[in-house]
């Protein structure tokens, strides 16, 4: 649809109203923009900017933020973030329009004739698919990354546009709802914060992390913040020494160098306390020096002569210049014990190593330096690639969201094959992994492994380093329980792929025989029904083949004797209640006890249990899956078991939590804390004051730590998520405790 002209004045007639653009609170926001541009690219015409911008004004003319500011505001800041980034102007002007299509009756269409193909490509993989009825918010997400994911293969633009909207969104959640903050918090820290990371992006993805952990746990961002400032001048002076020391001992030693201090990023120190489960105290890398140099051989210079001055901390010493990240990050890494017996953290680079760390790949779009090309080749989007071609072949939006997150984790360790090969794997990979990584064959056949030499278990956690060999054996087939051992995505894909062929084909040949077996009983002669009429049958079950049928019996989804009702119903009876529902009118069921805990869409009569290795409690997000012989497994959607298992999405099933009731549900909590006179009845206090009855207590000493800590585990009742996140704030609160988490 074409958009709507914009006004032009007459000289014969009065002049016009105002226009969008000169409120003035847009005018100022804009002006900004402009001056900002024009000392940064002081050559560079403007004009595409200013028809952006009047553009992207008119069309939002009619939209406010929730804050009450002129929607336009909003891409005007998007812009300046994307100007101080020095990105080209095919990007300015992308951030100026990237929600026209969102949000007004604009089309890609009208873009791509106004402002050209560049400009409505970004424009288009940013935008989400809000307009396309889908079953739910999970469902529309999933759906709107792999649209941006798609598009970022062909023009990487497009994430650098999305990752300044969240910024700019970000810094302003103020006027949002709690739930809406919590929501976009975490989803940047476990979706935008990674591919940030996976290219390269460090400033960008730095600066999300701290204002998302800002709204995903407020009181944990101003204790810490209170701790750092209540350290600052100290910290500040300190690390004025230690630079002007190094300074000083590298111009000695003629290692020409440029020297920086820096502190330790809030949500950096929140993640190493809670990991450690340590104070701010024994945070040893609190203050770090990086020392930027002009050449390879003056980084390996500048670390000896650091390492000369002050004794290093074994274990610390990384060489990502050898061995660069898979985001092409490069620097010298190492801990040292420095004036006064304070550690500090050393990082070494040269200058163009600098920018790779800061910038990533979207130093191929800075304006200065005129385009590059797409960087198709960089290592950095190759991971992308990959994603995309796998992503394919998987319909279910909450499978493709697990293994997003999974395919995002950070790759740390480095291992190698025997002739010298590297293999870049996430921290705490198995050897299963490894032996994926090199074939899928390899991988299905691995019976051991071999690290360093010696034989481990698969379980073992790989490390910086590691000679793995793989232990082969034909005709060896993965077991579902290596889906709990490993970390990466095309482990678990192969994995499962393999498994549910196999549990499948069993399912089949267990369902047919069932349904032979009941036909037997009640007189059916199967062999005269035909073929049209069984998968006649099948349809009525939202199944399109026999076979699909055969594999719902045999995992219980369905009773036998209702599918030979609907073959000869004039030998069977309905006796029982239940014909299937059809997809698009589904039935409410309940489970088989009497209290109407959980409510199941579409099944009748069959039996439902909270899964134990979660024990998912009123309020988590459910998911129910279908087991052969035991009926309906509910597991809260975060389980590790749903989350690296992956069950076959036909054996997925809605479930939802049924009216209030009285039922109590039991939790499993371990508190970690300083071992202090008062702690544990600090703790039972707050139980008390909640009315939840403690079933078990037991105190102890952490025998992993050689401080004043102890363990505190607990059992309690308790009505709901929120009363329980509620208690679990109470603790968290308490002095000395220094986390607190559900055992699962």
């Amino acid at each position: 649809m074409p958009a709507e002209p914009l006004p032009v004045a007459d000289s014969q007639t009065p002049p016009p109203a105002p226009q969008p653009w000169e409120a003035p609170e847009v005018a100022a926001a804009y002006a900004s923009l402009v001056e900002q541009v024009a000392k940064t690219r002081p050559k560079e015409d403007l004009e595409p900017l200013r028809r952006a911008f009047e553009r992207a004004a008119y069309w939002h003319r009619n939209r406010k933020r929730s804050s009450g500011d002129p929607y336009i505001v909003h891409p005007i800041a998007v812009a300046k973030i994307l100007d101080s980034e020095q990105m080209d102007m095919v990007c300015l002007q992308s951030g100026l329009l990237h929600d026209v299509v969102e949000d007004e009756d604009v089309s890609v269409d009208e873009i791509r004739r106004i402002f050209g193909e560049e400009v409505a490509r970004v424009v288009d993989g940013v935008t989400k698919l809000g307009k396309i009825k889908l079953a739910n918010r999970e469902e529309r997400q999933a759906e709107s990354l792999r649209k941006m994911l798609l598009a970022m293969t062909s023009d990487i633009r497009v994430i650098i546009v999305k990752l300044a909207d969240r910024m700019h969104n970000l810094e302003t959640l103020e006027s949002l709802s709690r739930e809406r903050q919590e929501r976009i918090s975490n989803e940047t820290l476990e979706i935008y914060c990674p591919i940030a990371h996976r290219l390269g992006m460090g400033k960008i993805r730095a600066h999300l992390e701290d204002l998302a952990f800002k709204y995903m746990d407020p009181e944990a961002y101003k204790d810490i913040l209170g701790q750092l400032e209540s350290r600052r001048q100290a910290n500040v002076e300190h690390l004025n020494e230690i630079k002007h020391a190094v300074e000083t001992k590298l111009a000695r030693e003629n290692v020409p160098a440029r020297v920086e201090g820096r502190l330790k990023r809030p949500y950096s120190i929140y993640q190493k306390l809670k990991r450690q489960r340590i104070v701010i105290e024994q945070v040893y890398d609190l203050l770090a020096i990086r020392i930027i140099t002009d050449s390879v051989k003056n980084c390996y210079a500048a670390l000896g002569v650091i390492h000369n001055e002050w004794h290093p901390i074994m274990g610390r010493i990384k060489d990502f210049i050898a061995i660069p990240r898979p985001n092409l990050y490069q620097s010298l890494h190492t801990s040292v014990i420095g004036p006064g017996g304070q550690s500090f953290e050393v990082q070494i680079r040269t200058e163009e190593m600098h920018k790779v760390a800061e910038e990533g790949i979207a130093a191929h779009w800075k304006y200065k330096e005129g385009r590059k090309g797409d960087a198709g080749d960089d290592q950095r989007i190759a991971w992308l690639r990959h994603l995309v071609e796998w992503q394919k072949e998987m319909n279910d939006s909450q499978a493709f969201m697990s293994t997003l997150k999974v395919e995002l984790y950070s790759e740390e360790v480095y291992c190698f094959t025997p002739k010298g090969r590297v293999i870049v794997l996430p921290r705490e990979a198995s050897p299963i992994d490894f032996a994926y990584a090199i074939h899928s064959d390899v991988g299905h056949n691995c019976v051991g492994s071999k690290v360093n030499g010696r034989i481990v278990p698969l379980k073992y956690q790989l490390r910086n380093g590691d000679v793995v060999e793989i232990i082969t054996q034909s005709g060896h087939s993965p077991s579902k329980d290596w889906l709990a051992l490993v970390k990466t995505s095309r482990a678990r894909n192969k994995i499962r792929h393999h498994i549910n062929a196999t549990e499948r084909a069993k399912a089949i040949e267990i369902g047919e025989k069932f349904l032979e077996k009941e036909a037997r009983r009640l007189g059916v002669q199967l062999n005269r029904v035909t073929r049209a009429k069984l998968e006649s049958v099948a349809g009525e079950y939202g199944h399109s083949k026999m076979e699909d049928l055969y594999a719902a019996l045999g995992f219980g989804r369905f009773s036998a004797r209702h599918v030979l009702h609907l073959l000869a119903p004039d030998q069977v009876p309905d006796e029982e209640p239940a014909k299937p529902a059809p997809a698009a009118t589904p039935q409410y069921t309940t489970d088989n006890d009497s209290d109407l805990v959980i409510k199941v869409k579409g099944i009748d009569d069959i039996m439902i249990y909270r899964a134990k290795c979660c024990n998912p409690i009123r309020g988590e997000s459910i998911v129910g899956y279908v087991t052969r012989g035991k009926g309906i497994a509910v597991h809260s959607n975060n389980c590790k078991n749903v989350q690296n298992l992956l069950y076959e999405t036909e054996r997925r099933i809605d479930v939802e939590w049924a009216r209030a009731v009285a039922e109590k549900f039991s939790v499993k909590l371990m508190v970690y804390s300083q071992d202090r006179p008062g702690m544990l009845h600090e703790i039972t206090s707050i139980f008390y004051g909640e009315s939840c009855n403690i079933r078990s207590v037991e105190a102890r000493l952490d025998d992993k730590r050689t401080d004043d800590s102890a363990v505190i585990d607990l059992t309690c009742e308790v009505k709901d998520k929120k009363q329980l996140e509620k208690i679990l704030a109470a603790i968290r609160r308490i002095p000395g405790v220094r986390d607190v988490e559900r055992i699962q």
